[in-house]
């Protein structure tokens, strides 16, 4: 038993892994996808908008999951049909197949919450809190080797080699979960009945928001269309508060958040998470751009892939930096010293991004600031929830994440679509603009975390 307890944190982090690499899969391919299967890239964002629509829908369902009796079960089942996925995508004789394969890869999403519960539930008690930092930062982490791995296999062999590496990897975490995680059900876990009625106006609810978010620069802001998706978005999530805080069995008990550290690292999420995604997007959409756009350092997908890895040495960096802090800095802190390295890095973005030394270094701050604020957020909110609770509260932080990231997507995108030249590529003037609102997100970010500060300590000493 000792034994296996010592290898759970790495078999578990193994798993996680599978998100970072199913991740890498999407926003790097769209060009090469749009080309080889005869799409407009366009219709290509497709493949990045179902991922993103199955993972908002997925990832509270398993949260909830999580906290019951069939941990194991579950995570085993969700890389069983993302293994299933990443097949379909490989094989795909057609885009609408591919879209299929790339909606049960959304399933990556649920993943890390998955893994966060079982390590509450499995991993000394005196390391859980480090084991579960690690796992919320894996992504981060993993996003930085994934990336320069899929460049690499599709430069060389095509995109489809890339989807079949993935399910290698995810074949290869099913077998470690298999072995290394403990058989059986949770015997210290609650059994109670699923709510069915608040995951479905919950799915229904985070999908059209992050449909009309995802497309709203392609329908159009002022569109019939857009408005009538958004308006429904908050129709069914106000639904769903309500059904939430009336039931008995909630999917998420959204009475935790009137608890400050809950609500603390759930609204960081949905800030640093869409100035993330604008960081992030824009790095990729500069290293392959052609030079003739000005700023372009038209590197093929190749070398493109490499630009993330910094951002994987960052984020890993500041993990171990995190769990070694002892008692010199509380996982409250590390939320706005998280935000001010972002908005360094931001701000040097914006500043400048015409050479690739720039694209790395802000990558790599990137990485730092991520690290310290993913590390902190799930900390922060286990030590404030109960056991049961865990693994549906982490996983919401997930969902609000992703949430935020759409907001990333739809802000560069808008601004990216209303600044296009003739060659169909955006000018300089929409990626300066759309750099310096992700500098100023995080800037927002960081200043609303100082002032929550001031705020909590000036109560405390009165």
């Amino acid at each position: 038993m000792a034994e296996t307890r010592s290898a759970m944190v790495p078999a578990l982090i193994y798993a996680a892994l599978s998100t970072a690499i199913v991740s890498s899969l999407g926003m790097l391919l769209v060009p090469s996808i749009s080309q080889e299967m005869g799409v407009p890239v366009s219709t290509a964002q497709w493949m990045l908008t179902l991922n993103l629509l199955a993972g908002a829908i997925a990832t509270p369902v398993m949260g909830r999951l999580s906290d019951g009796p069939h941990k194991k079960k579950l995570l085993l089942v969700s890389l069983v049909i993302i293994l299933a996925g990443s097949i379909i995508a490989a094989l795909a004789p057609n885009f609408t197949v591919f879209l299929i394969g790339r909606t049960l890869q959304g399933l990556t999403y649920g993943i890390v919450a998955v893994t966060i519960s079982l390590a509450r539930r499995y991993v000394q008690e005196s390391k859980a809190q480090g084991a579960i930092s690690s796992l919320s930062v894996t992504v981060a982490t993993g996003i930085g080797i994934g990336y320069p791995l899929t460049g690499i296999i599709a430069g060389l062999t095509g995109f489809r080699w890339a989807f079949w590496f993935a399910a290698l990897f995810v074949l290869s975490a099913i077998v470690v979960v298999i072995k290394v995680i403990p058989n059986g059900p949770d015997e210290h876990a609650v059994s109670t009945p699923f709510d069915t009625l608040g995951a479905t106006l919950l799915a229904f609810g985070l999908g059209s928001l992050l449909l009309g978010i995802s497309e709203g620069p392609h329908w159009g802001w002022g569109s019939p269309l857009t408005f009538g998706v958004l308006l429904a978005a908050v129709i069914l999530l106000a639904l769903w508060v309500r059904v939430e805080l009336r039931s008995d069995h909630p999917l998420i008990n959204l009475h935790v958040f009137r608890k400050g550290e809950v609500l603390l690292a759930n609204l960081t999420a949905i800030g640093l998470g869409a100035a993330m995604y604008i960081g992030l997007s824009l790095a990729s959409l500069v290293a392959q751009a052609p030079a003739s756009t000005e700023y372009g350092l038209a590197l093929p997908v190749f070398w493109a892939g490499f630009v993330m890895f910094p951002l994987s040495v960052g984020s890993f960096t500041a993990n171990r930096l995190v769990r070694r802090r002892g008692g010199g800095v509380s996982l409250a802190a590390l939320l706005p010293i998280g935000a001010a390295v972002m908005a360094a890095a931001g701000t040097l973005l914006w500043l400048a991004h015409s050479e690739l030394w720039q694209i790395l270094v802000g990558m790599l701050l990137f990485g730092l600031g991520m690290g310290a604020a993913y590390a902190a957020m799930p900390a922060l909110i286990a030590r404030s929830v109960a056991s049961a609770e865990l693994g549906s509260s982490v996983s919401f932080n997930q969902v609000l994440r992703t949430v935020g990231s759409s907001f990333g997507t739809a802000i560069s995108g808008a601004l990216i679509a209303a600044h296009t030249g003739a060659d169909h590529h955006a000018d300089a003037t929409g990626i300066n603009l759309a750099f310096e609102v992700g500098a100023m997100l995080c800037l927002a970010v960081f200043l609303g975390l100082v002032i929550n500060g001031l705020v909590t300590r000036f109560r405390s000493a009165t």
